[in-house]
């Protein structure tokens, strides 16, 4: 579709270009951020360079933090002989929000996908690994699809022979959707009914 301003389509371009924004959502966050002031403009532009510029993995369990090492890892509070790995920091922060979960995490930042060209050398596996000295339990916390089965049983693969306990959440997630979806009942159903591996 042609705008009446260059800036305009290239703004559009660019909010379509995210995940979820189809063409009219673009063009409705477009037009309204034309409405805005400039003090908003600047402090929204801001924001946006402070994310890229502040925001880092955590050096232990890879989700996004400020500093070297994020709150959950640093909490003394947290079980630190349980470890649920999860495929996104989105999917770190709905497992969070169902208030069943005290251990640590592991952000492995994506599935294994042999197709796509995905490797475990592509994932953050072999950090994973050197994180399980004192771990007594793994929960497998990846979405029901294809990819996350795979890599499942990859992780299975590799963390049995260590004798750790390895569980993957329970059923309850419907197959094929995205944990990041799931209302905190169902995930916190599917925590508290994993089973082993």
């Amino acid at each position: 579709m042609k705008y009446t301003s260059e800036v305009i389509e290239k703004v559009v371009e660019s909010f379509s270009s995210l995940p979820t924004i189809g063409k009219k959502t673009a063009q409705r966050l477009t037009y309204y951020l034309l409405k805005q002031d400039e003090i908003f403009l600047k402090n929204f532009s801001e924001a946006l360079l402070e994310l890229k510029a502040n925001v880092n993995f955590c050096k232990s369990c890879f989700n996004y933090t400020e500093e070297e090492i994020c709150s959950i890892c640093k909490s003394a509070k947290r079980n630190k002989s349980i470890i649920c790995v999860v495929q996104e920091p989105n999917d770190l922060f709905a497992v969070e929000k169902t208030n069943e979960y005290f251990g640590k995490y592991h952000v492995l930042h994506g599935l294994l996908n042999p197709l796509d060209g995905i490797s475990p050398e592509d994932l953050k596996i072999k950090e994973l690994i050197a994180r399980l000295n004192e771990v007594k339990e793994v929960i497998l916390a990846l979405s029901p699809t294809v990819e996350g089965e795979v890599t499942m049983q990859y992780l299975s693969q590799i963390i049995k022979p260590l004798n750790i306990k390895i569980s993957k959440i329970a059923s309850g997630i419907p197959m094929g959707s995205s944990l990041e979806f799931s209302d905190e009942a169902t995930l916190s159903r599917a925590i508290e009914s994993r089973v082993e591996l």
